[in-house]
């Protein structure tokens, strides 16, 4: 056994882990989980308000060695290879594509938007990324679709469309 199998010390039980990868059970919703996971990225962003950039960048880390051990046992809780109601990398790839603008509702807006375009478009290579085995093939693809959008938000505020 690993030190990254050790479950946090036990302290992350089966139920804990399903409740943080369905994002908080909005994965539990019969029709369309990533967007409804992607909304509670956007309620997460927001409790990020006060953070400064740093911070912000600093709880992103933290957030995707989380997504991706937190994938990883739900794949196998749930015995399928990126499940639908694993949202977690959802959540993930909002707080990535936020990361370049400021958090507000135009760009909150906008970044809701383009990631969900980029997420379920999966451009070259996002989608080959799925591949990638356990947690990684569920998170990478999402952060990958979070730097595209985020690269367009940061165009968008470098253009002076977005604050």
């Amino acid at each position: 056994m690993n030190s990254f199998d050790l479950n946090f010390g036990g302290i992350l039980n089966e139920k804990l882990i399903t409740f943080l990868a369905t994002g908080f059970g909005s994965g539990l919703i019969p029709f369309a989980p990533g967007t409804a996971g992607t909304l509670v990225g956007v309620l997460i962003c927001l409790l990020c308000l006060p953070m400064s950039w740093i911070l912000r960048l600093l709880f992103v880390l933290v957030l995707l060695a989380l997504s991706l051990y937190v994938s990883q046992k739900a794949e196998e809780i749930y015995q399928k290879k990126d499940d639908q109601r694993i949202v977690i990398d959802e959540i993930i790839g909002l707080q990535i594509t936020m990361l370049p603008v400021a958090i507000n509702v135009l760009n909150l807006c906008a970044a809701f938007v383009l990631f969900r375009i980029f997420d379920i478009w999966k451009p070259f290579p996002v989608k080959n990324l799925q591949g990638l085995p356990g947690g990684w093939g569920v998170v990478i693809d999402d952060v990958a679709a979070g730097i595209y959008a985020g690269a367009i938000m940061w165009l968008l505020k470098f253009g002076g469309v977005l604050l």
